[in-house]
This record gives C-alpha cells, sequence and structure tokens, in this order.
C-alpha cells in the first residue's frame, strides 16, 4: 500500500552569515515524508545555505475538530467543509526581558476574521502585553495590532506547484485528537 500524501509544517533554523542569533521560519509542505521536502525547504530558504536545518516538525492530521487530509487536485469540490485552515503567528513581550515572544497558532475558521479572533482569544495574546508601554502590546507578527494580512490560509502559503497539485481537505471528526510534535535539532541530511 501506498503512503498517503501528508501535511507538514516544519520549524526551520538556520545562522546566517555576520548574524548574531539564529533566525526562524516556518514552512508547510506536502510530501508523503518529511524527507521528500527537503529539497523544497532549501529552496524555500536559500539564503540559509548549510546552516539550514529543522528546529521541530509536525504532521498535521487534526486541527479544532478537523481532520486534516490531503487529496490530488480535481474539479471535483473533496472538502466537507467551507472552513479553511489557518496559520498565525502571534508575537508579544515580557517585562524585563528584550526579547520578543512568539506563539503559533493552527486553526480552522471561515474567513481570516475567525482566525484573528480566535488568535486574541488565547492566553499569550492575553499575557504577552506590557500595560504600561503601549507599543509593547501583542500583535500578528509583524504588525502592532490586528492586521488581516499577516494571518494566512496554510493553503496560500503552500509553494505555488504543490498549490497546483494538491487540495487540504477539513473533515468534522471526534475533537481531542492531536498532532504529535517533533522537538529537537535535525539535520537535513540525516533526516
Amino acid at each position: 500500500m501506498e503512503e498517503p500524501l501528508k501535511l507538514f509544517m516544519v520549524l526551520l533554523g538556520s545562522k546566517p552569515l555576520k548574524r548574531t542569533v539564529e533566525q526562524h521560519d516556518y514552512f508547510f509542505g506536502i510530501a508523503k515524508s518529511l524527507q521528500e521536502l527537503v529539497p523544497q525547504m532549501i529552496e524555500f530558504w536559500p539564503e540559509a545555505g548549510s546552516s539550514l536545518h529543522i528546529d521541530g516538525w509536525r504532521e498535521i492530521n487534526h486541527v479544532d475538530g478537523y481532520s486534516v487530509t490531503v487529496n490530488a487536485k480535481s474539479d471535483v469540490k473533496t472538502s466537507e467543509s467551507s472552513k479553511r485552515l489557518f496559520f498565525v503567528n502571534l508575537g508579544g513581550y515580557q517585562s524585563g526581558k528584550l526579547e520578543e515572544q512568539h506563539y503559533t497558532l493552527l486553526t480552522v475558521q471561515d474567513d481570516r476574521k475567525g482566525a484573528i479572533k480566535t488568535s486574541t482569544m488565547t492566553p499569550f495574546f492575553k499575557e504577552a502585553s506590557i500595560a504600561s508601554v503601549k507599543s509593547a502590546s501583542a500583535h500578528i507578527d509583524e504588525k502592532y495590532g490586528i492586521d488581516v494580512d499577516d494571518v494566512y490560509r496554510v493553503d496560500d502559503v503552500l509553494s505555488d506547484e504543490t498549490r497546483s497539485k494538491y487540495d487540504i481537505v477539513l473533515s468534522k471528526c471526534a475533537d481531542g485528537q492531536h498532532d504529535q510534535i517533533h522537538l529537537g535539532y535535525f539535520k537535513l541530511d540525516k533526516l
């Protein structure tokens, strides 16, 4: 039996030349295995060069009471739902720490407005603001304040080639199922 296609969320890390700290970004891709995505990850962040590595990853199977599967693109609507999968990257601050804290969220909603509303109800959003400093409020990263341009439909951040081949399918399922998160330093050539 052939391996099914899977949607992956990958936390990439790199320490580019002339930088003092490691930098990170999220990559989303569809493949049968994480290994198959390595060429796409390199293409996604070519400036990282040989320092590119994985700091964590998740095979996305369940979000907000929906199962997440991948189908080959066709003219036939394959999703039971009109809802979409969204990725939100929140930024915030803690008093006395010279760093921005981050919290990422995957959520199934009808639209960006619903994804924003869900993100503002998280404990992170409520707690990662310094009330006495107006510019230190929790925000959807890279804006101060809520801006719909910084909330992404996951199918919109897939590569053009991937988006042309596959559909993300959401189907209602029993809530309470969680995906396994894999953390650690993973070299691309050792996957």
